[in-house]
């Protein structure tokens, strides 16, 4: 394709509006989401890494043309004003730092309410969901948040619906991601219903991804260690993680960190509020969980994979964890 013809199909989509996304970026706004999200759109949009806005046109909107810094202090200038938001297909707010008192201006909250009364779906990034759920404008929404923010968000929106077992959330008019390299999992989303499965797979196979993850898969987690401030119970915690397939001894496990059997009891019980041989039980659990969700193994595999000698066994005892069977639990993380 000559430049001419480039220029022409940028007008041409452009016209038809194929895929036109407006960014507001929060002060000390999160660089890595904001640039997985617009890159992934980049990417889909042209052939060949032209960067031609030929399948989607993006713009940094604000209200005014200042730099906007984010949290690793690159700056970023807007390319437009605030115009009527029913220009784009979608309204993507990306926040960063939940330290910064007031993330945008009120002549953005003005903007963000209006495209909501125009019926344009709002995306927030990152922590982006907290100023739209400050703005009055995640009510009948689910918010979907990284598992370290979920307590703030909790505390800070008592009445709004939450979650951080997942990357991202589309839900009607609103969308919410946790940040990171999730991002390019929502943009990929995007990019695939209104532009092309094969616009999507050329967007990630340039980012590097494999493969787009979608909306059932989980969230990568703080391991259950973390909860713990006592250095031998996470010593044994992360030799739990590295032993899942429950070989590992709770004579030996406690040889691991210089202690009795009796030494290591006693102070799981003190630390955790459980025996050893229940956190290890829990750390299989958790494991087993995450397997379901993400991949279509059979049951009997990831029984074994836990340390069941069957699935029958493993079935009961996931129920007796989780209040739900394996089954149950892997088709209510496909409803999602």
């Amino acid at each position: 394709m000559r430049p001419e013809q480039h220029r022409q199909a940028d007008a041409d989509a452009k016209s038809a509006g194929r895929l036109k996304v407006g960014f507001v970026l929060a002060r000390s706004f999160t660089l890595s989401a904001f640039a997985l999200f617009v890159d992934t759109l980049r990417l889909a949009s042209d052939e060949q890494d032209r960067s031609g806005r030929v399948l989607a046109d993006w713009q940094v909107i604000g209200s005014t043309r200042h730099l906007i810094t984010a949290s690793c202090g690159v700056q970023v200038a807007p390319t437009s004003d605030f115009v009527d938001p029913s220009r784009f297909d979608y309204i993507v707010v990306v926040g960063g730092l939940l330290t910064v008192e007031n993330p945008v201006d009120q002549e953005t909250i003005a903007f963000l309410k209006q495209a909501d009364a125009k019926k344009v779906p709002l995306i927030g990034v990152c922590t982006g969901s907290f100023i739209l759920a400050a703005a009055g404008l995640m009510k009948r929404h689910d918010s979907c948040v990284s598992w370290l923010h979920y307590k703030e968000f909790r505390e800070r929106f008592p009445d709004l619906s939450v979650r951080s077992d997942r990357l991202f959330n589309l839900d009607r008019q609103r969308g919410s991601c946790a940040g990171g390299s999730s991002s390019a999992d929502m943009a990929a989303l995007l990019v695939r219903k209104y532009i092309s499965r094969d616009a999507e797979r050329n967007a990630l196979e340039v980012l590097q991804i494999e493969k787009a993850r979608t909306s059932a898969d989980i969230q990568p987690r703080r391991p259950l260690y973390d909860n713990y401030d006592d250095a031998r119970v996470k010593a044994a915690m992360i030799t739990m993680e590295q032993f899942v397939d429950g070989s590992m001894s709770i004579q030996k496990l406690a040889a691991t960190v210089g202690l009795s059997r009796r030494q290591l009891e006693r102070i799981f019980i003190d630390k955790t509020g459980m025996s050893p041989a229940k956190a290890y039980n829990r750390v299989r659990m958790e494991r087993a969980k995450s397997i379901l969700a993400q991949s279509k193994a059979p049951l009997i595999e990831i029984a074994l994979d836990v340390g069941f000698e069957n699935a029958s066994q493993f079935t009961r005892t996931f129920k007796r964890t989780f209040g739900q069977t394996p089954s149950q639990h892997r088709a209510a993380s496909r409803a999602h």
